[in-house]
């Protein structure tokens, strides 16, 4: 029951975060502007229509029916017996999370508001991060379990 909580409220951080972020930038900050104007780390608004890296521009439909598979997708696995693990409800929240903050822009604005202008990576914002460094929590996991599961069969066939 407390992982299913932290699940809903890193989930509901992520797109409060992201949603009052993007619309800081989209109230005070024109379209192309970069804050300051040049750098490694920046702050230049700009809008995707496509997916990661701005693949797929303007397939906004097809992008936005994918995002509403994976939000479903997310919360039917969230019920899984694997998904049980903190590490994989906080993995799992922030990766909810952020689809849905980019999933509000797709269906608000027709685009992804970005923001985050780091060195020569494409312009990104907080919902991509949170995505991000949830998949990495569930790579990592998913890779210790491996290990965890492949040690104790050893253990069990020795014990054979």
């Amino acid at each position: 029951m407390i992982c299913e909580m932290w699940f809903f409220l890193i989930a509901g951080i992520v797109i409060g975060l992201d949603q009052l972020s993007k619309y800081l930038v989209r109230a005070n900050m024109v379209l192309g502007e970069s804050i300051p104007e040049e750098g490694f780390f920046r702050f230049t608004y700009g809008t995707n229509t496509g997916g990661v890296f701005g693949f797929f521009s303007n397939q906004t439909f097809l992008i936005t029916v994918a995002a509403i598979v994976s939000v479903v997708i997310i919360l039917l696995y969230s019920r899984h017996k694997m998904a049980h693990s903190m590490l994989v409800k906080v993995s799992l929240g922030l990766i909810l999370g952020g689809s849905i903050g980019n999933l509000i822009d797709r269906v608000r604005f027709g685009a992804v508001t970005d923001f985050i202008d780091v060195g020569a990576w494409p312009v990104f914002n907080l919902a991509d991060s949170a995505i991000d460094i949830g998949v990495v929590l569930l790579i990592i996991y998913i890779l210790f379990k491996i290990k965890k599961d492949s040690k104790e069969a050893k253990q069990v066939e020795s014990k054979d």
